[in-house]
């Protein structure tokens, strides 16, 4: 059931289990689903809570003050969803197939407590001055918008899964001569610790180490270097088991880390994982060991993150400004989705790249373009209050990106390597707009070819 579940309703159970876990409770019940929705509100659903002044405080106060349990002898013991959860978790499903959506959204569980008739719930919101009949009314409309309109044309519930990438993540982080020093240090901190299992402490106490590095500057005026770090560090480290061999083995937590550094270095125009793009992805990840730290500090993450994207911002790459103009493009029109038609479009508004100029020299201006586009995915109206997203489509376009700048042996992905990566989906929303602007795969590869040997 819950490869339905969008991350962000994903996340609503993810966090219900953490409350679970936080009150020593032997069972997640439907309490704790409800405190979980208010955690993790946004946008809409958190306008509804603020509406009626509930926040997480007052409602946890509140139900802590009536609520019955049976305490967990231990946290291992912690036995998973209640028979009742179990049951919501269903009619959340069979809310979402009779709305015609192929995944369940956080909405569809919103709506299924608030139709609970066999809890507290809802008379513990009504206590509190919420509106139920109101809300419940708001979001069926809303599930039914998603459902009609907001579903981009290339979001992909199906079938296809996403593979695991570990060993081409793994080739990839060693591209850069700066993370091959980084990660030789740490591996070297993590044999002289006798720890089995690298982790993100050991990632970042090797970034901290290069004094002559930028980096290590940035770091530095947000308050961390590698004296304070391992400072921290020698207070929390307490894994003692044997490290054999000279492979890699990450914590879950650094593999996800990773994982966000190579595809923050993507988003950023690069071909190669640097150190910049490691401490982006522990500050995305917002777990492990390091990241605590960084909280312990007090360090101020968008500042932190600010000072490290500006100095790439100031070299001018030209994908990183293609994909912040195609992400204001898709704000324009009130989506928080970047499809591949979203990369077309800011292709085209950056301009002074060849993928500008090929498209220019073919007739291709913004405002036939965005035409197009509007046609074929309409205008959204919803509220959006979180980083824009991009579909497994412009993803997978991204990539191949990326290995066409890599195969050049380019330090950057260029606007012509973007460009050439549509034409690899041929059924993509920016080759059926191409199409409909009357310019083909052909032309495109041809006028690439053109500029490029100029």
């Amino acid at each position: 059931m819950f490869e339905r579940f969008t991350e962000k309703a994903l996340n609503v159970v993810t966090k219900a289990q953490e409350i679970a876990c936080s009150m020593n409770s032997e069972n997640i019940l439907s309490e704790h689903l409800l405190l979980a929705l208010v955690s993790e509100a946004k946008g809409v659903s958190l306008k509804i809570f603020r509406m009626y002044g509930i926040t997480y405080e007052k409602l946890y106060d509140e139900i802590t003050s009536v609520m019955e349990f049976k305490k967990a002898k231990h946290p291992d013991d912690i036995s998973g969803f209640s028979h009742h959860v179990k049951i919501l978790l269903k009619d959340t499903l069979d809310l979402a197939v009779k709305s015609g959506n192929p995944s369940i959204l956080y909405e569809h569980l919103f709506l299924t407590v608030i139709n609970d008739k066999y809890s507290n719930n809802v008379r513990t919101l009504e206590k509190l001055g919420f509106d139920v009949k109101t809300a419940r009314a708001l979001l069926q409309k809303l599930v039914q918008r998603k459902t009609k309109r907001f579903m981009h044309p290339e979001t992909d519930n199906s079938a296809e899964k996403i593979a695991d990438k570990s060993e081409e993540t793994d080739s990839l982080l060693f591209d850069s001569e700066e993370s091959k020093k980084v990660f030789e240090r740490a591996v070297a901190k993590l044999s002289a610790s006798n720890y089995e299992i690298l982790g993100t402490e050991q990632i970042i106490s090797s970034i901290l180490e290069d004094k002559d590095a930028q980096l290590t500057d940035i770091l530095a005026q947000n308050g961390l270097t590698a004296e304070i770090f391992n400072d921290k560090l020698n207070n929390i480290q307490s894994r003692k088991s044997e490290y054999e061999g000279r492979q890699i083995i990450f914590t879950p937590n650094a593999f996800r880390m990773m994982n966000l550094a190579l595809q923050t270095a993507k988003e950023l125009g690069s071909s190669v994982v640097l150190p910049e793009h490691i401490i982006l992805g522990i500050l995305k990840s917002k777990k492990g060991i390091a990241y605590d730290i960084l909280k312990e500090l007090k360090v101020d993450e968008t500042t932190l993150a600010h000072g490290i994207i500006k100095p790439i911002e100031k070299q001018m790459p030209e994908t990183l400004t293609i994909l912040r103009l195609a992400k204001e493009e898709s704000r324009r029109i009130g989506r928080n989705v970047v499809g591949t038609e979203m990369f077309l479009l800011g292709i085209i508004a950056e301009g002074a790249g060849i993928g500008g100029r090929v498209l220019a020299e073919l007739g291709i201006t913004i405002k036939d373009a965005r035409q197009i586009v509007e046609n074929i995915i309409g205008f959204g109206n919803e509220y959006y209050d979180k980083e824009v997203v991009f579909t497994e489509r412009a993803k997978r376009v991204l990539e191949k990106a990326w290995e066409l700048a890599k195969n050049e042996h380019k330090s950057r992905i260029e606007s012509q390597h973007l460009l050439l990566a549509l034409t690899t989906e041929p059924t993509s929303l920016a080759m059926q707009s191409l199409e409909q602007l009357g310019v083909d795969a052909v032309e495109i590869k041809e006028g690439i070819k053109k500029f490029a040997n100029e």
